[in-house]
């Protein structure tokens, strides 16, 4: 009856030769040709006595390493040369093979890092994007007014102060004239008394004196604060709209 004995395989000669040298702990550079073709042989024996197919390729290597070996074991002959005359240089037998394991080497190495970031692939899980547009029309729905927050404001006077001293001319006579941030209440909560709807946060800043911005935006605050007006804002970054609590709104000033 006959039977099959599977063994851990290289993927060839230079598989099986690089596995040698690490084994041994082998400059790769400076092979010692006689330890790695006695070590090589002796794999290939075991092959053949568990009676597993040996490729040719591995036999076209045990007669590179005994041809490399042997022209090592060989004598270099003396030449005398004349002073004016260079002694050529002799190429190593084992150039050739170590050139070919270097570039094996760094086939295999990259091989195994895909292979290892193929294994963290496996490691993820995905999913189809989910439709959420009908969560986000109820979302819409319930949630009409979209409440402002400090930092909004003061994103949004951040903003006025640009678009001011973009405006600003490049010479100009201020009266100064002195305001409370009482006065400038009153005169907002007038304002808003006076329109039916909202009106936008930036029409409630008229003057390019700083003072005058920093006062309407500290009366707004106040406001707010006295929960007599409210602020919304349709959406982020969308235009900041100011009106009096408990108003009918009907449209944007």
């Amino acid at each position: 009856m006959e039977y099959n004995v599977k063994i851990e395989a290289f993927e060839g000669p230079l598989d099986l030769l690089l596995h040698l040298i690490n084994r041994l702990e082998i400059d790769i550079y400076d092979i010692p040709m006689s330890e790695i073709t006695e070590q090589y042989l002796l794999y290939v024996h075991a092959m053949k006595e568990l009676e597993l197919d040996i490729a040719s390729e591995y036999l076209v290597m045990a007669a590179t390493l005994l041809a490399i070996k042997s022209k090592m074991l060989l004598p270099q002959q003396e030449e005398e040369f004349f002073e004016d005359e260079l002694e050529p240089d002799m190429e190593d037998p084992r150039d050739n093979l170590v050139e070919q394991l270097v570039v094996y080497r760094k086939y295999k190495e990259a091989a195994q890092q895909l292979k290892n970031l193929e294994m963290d692939r496996g490691q993820m899980f995905t999913k189809p994007p989910s439709d959420l547009t009908e969560l986000m029309t109820e979302t819409q729905m319930d949630k009409q007014e979209v409440e402002v927050s400090l930092y909004d404001m003061i994103g949004a006077l951040n903003k006025l102060l640009r678009r001011k001293k973009l405006q600003k001319p490049l010479s100009t006579k201020i009266a100064r004239q002195e305001i409370s941030i009482e006065t400038r209440m009153d005169e907002i909560t007038k304002e808003l008394n006076s329109i039916r709807g909202k009106k936008s946060f930036y029409s409630l800043f008229p003057y390019q004196d700083k003072e005058h911005i920093v006062i309407t935006f500290l009366a707004v605050l106040e406001l707010m604060k006295r929960n007599e007006i409210f602020v919304d804002q349709e959406g982020n970054f969308e235009e900041i709209y100011v009106a009096r609590k408990g108003a009918s709104v009907v449209g944007n000033n």
